[in-house]
């Protein structure tokens, strides 16, 4: 078996209560995007490689035009 995390349980899920502060439901919601991004591991680098390459191509086109 592997060690990767099982599917977030009920507890684990944000509260949206209205008493809850907002330190408690975003450090849920940083949690559980961390761990969808280990277990979608190559979508991620997929969508930084993507954004990088991106970013570069314009910014050299915007060099290029600007010379």
């Amino acid at each position: 078996m592997s060690n990767l995390p099982q599917s977030p349980q009920p507890t684990d899920m944000p509260s949206l209560s209205p008493n809850a502060t907002p330190s408690d439901t975003s450090s849920s919601y940083v949690r559980l995007a961390m761990r969808n991004m280990v277990r979608k591991r190559g979508t991620s680098i997929k969508h930084f490689v993507v954004t990088t390459v991106g970013l570069l191509g314009f910014l050299i086109s915007i060099s290029y035009l600007t010379r």
